[in-house]
Order: C-alpha cells, then sequence, then structure tokens
C-alpha cells in the first residue's frame, strides 16, 4: 500500500486534472478524513503506510471528489458560524457570506426582550440554529418546502440544543402561518434565473437542490412574495432580513 505522501501526490494530480481549484489542498482534506485523523498527522507522518481497508475507503471519497461531488456531500458537514453542520443534496451547503445575515440577525433580535423569528427556508438549518445558539432567549418557526430540508434543519437543532426554540413546518413561503407575528422575518431565497443554471459550477448545478437555487423562472417570484407579504406578519417595527 502506498504511503500518506504517495497518495496525496496521486489524489492532487487527480483532482487537477479533473478541474478542482485546489486539488492538493482538498487532498489533504479527503486523507485527513478518510484516516480519521487531523492534518498535523499527515505531515507528521509522512511515511505513514495506508491499510488496504483505509485505501478503499479513500480512493472511493477520492472518485466522487473527481466527479465534482461537493466536498461537504462526501464529509456529511460544513463548519457555519462556528458551528458543525450535517448537510447532504437535499439542502444547499451553507456559504461563509451567509453568516453575515445571522450576524445582522443576532445584532436586531439581542435588543429584544422575548424576541421571535421566522426563517423562510430553513434548509440545513445554518441560519435559524446559528441565531438560537447566540441569542438563548429567542424563539423561531422554520419553514421550507421540502420535507427533506426540513428533516435536516431538526437533525441540525438537536445536535445544537435548541430544538425546543423551534417550530418546523412544511410550507411554501407564508402558506401554513395564519395570525403569527415576528420581530423578525429572515431567509436566504432562490435568486438565480433559471436560464442560468447551465453555466453554473459543476457541484452546484449537479448535485445541489434546484428548488434551493431557482425559482423556475426568473429567480424573483419568491424574493417578490416575501417582500410583498412580510409585513403581514410582521410587528410594527419588525425586521425583514435577506
Amino acid at each position: 500500500m502506498p504511503n500518506i505522501a504517495e497518495t496525496i501526490q496521486k489524489a492532487t494530480k487527480i483532482l487537477l486534472q479533473n478541474g478542482i481549484a485546489e486539488p492538493r489542498r482538498e487532498a489533504n482534506s479527503l486523507l485527513a478524513f478518510a484516516l480519521n485523523k487531523d492534518k498535523t498527522f499527515l505531515i507528521a507522518h509522512p511515511e505513514y503506510d495506508l491499510t488496504e481497508n483505509e485505501q478503499k475507503h479513500f480512493d472511493e471519497m477520492m472518485n466522487r471528489r473527481a466527479n465534482r461531488e461537493p466536498f461537504q456531500h462526501i464529509t456529511g458537514k460544513q463548519e457555519f458560524y462556528g458551528l458543525d453542520f450535517e448537510v447532504n443534496s437535499n439542502v444547499l451547503i451553507p456559504r461563509p457570506e451567509t453568516e453575515l445575515i445571522v450576524e445582522h440577525a443576532i445584532q436586531i433580535l439581542v435588543k429584544i426582550e422575548s424576541p421571535k423569528f421566522c426563517e423562510i427556508g430553513t434548509g440545513s438549518g445554518c441560519i435559524s440554529v446559528s441565531i438560537l445558539h447566540n441569542v438563548e432567549k429567542a424563539t423561531a418557526i422554520g419553514l421550507d418546502i421540502s420535507e427533506k430540508a426540513i428533516e435536516i434543519t431538526n437533525i441540525n437543532s438537536k445536535k445544537h440544543y435548541v430544538s425546543e426554540r423551534l417550530k418546523l413546518k412544511q410550507s411554501d413561503v407564508f402558506a401554513v402561518l395564519t395570525d403569527e407575528i415576528f420581530d423578525l422575518i429572515v431567509s436566504n431565497p432562490p435568486y438565480i434565473p433559471n436560464e442560468d443554471i447551465p453555466n453554473l459550477q459543476n457541484e452546484v448545478r449537479d448535485f445541489e437542490p434546484i428548488n434551493a437555487l431557482t425559482d423556475g423562472k426568473d429567480g424573483l417570484s419568491i424574493i417578490e412574495n416575501i417582500v410583498k407579504n412580510s409585513p403581514k406578519f410582521l410587528c410594527q417595527k419588525g425586521f425583514l432580513l435577506m
């Protein structure tokens, strides 16, 4: 069996040939995950020979990544706002720029005595769970049209001990709400025009849920729905954050 140094060298070449942007970094990350070791172990023990099972496990993961499957789907997790979130092909992979929404939401809600907010399109739950984790007096309702996305949100809310303050409902935008009033409505809605989908990065186009990327039209219909109907569910000095 090859050692760590040889394995990384070979994997880097394969990933480079398949258009992966940072092939050596990803090869290191995948191998560390496959071996259940941190990256310092790889650096300190380049001569370590992989076992047959370790090599087989790594090769399977490498083939998936070379096929442009997202790294996060292979490992099943993504770090967001200092927390680990479980992710799969049913939810959008949390992006670093979405942390800005969480920061603003926290700034708004910490000033309110018993804040209540609603998230439209919970996906992995990264926004709602991160807010609730940082604003312990807050409660929330999370809405998503996808039952499978709600399942992932539920897993992540329990993982980070906020599930008792997060009520989840399957809903097309506001459809299931009646007379609820919130201090904040937050959303990271689909916004990509359907005609632009073929031009997206392979990892996004082929592996992330299409209904989290586009409305199937010009990319604006869900945003327009949220903007138009939010006032019905916001208190007098409430906020809409997208």
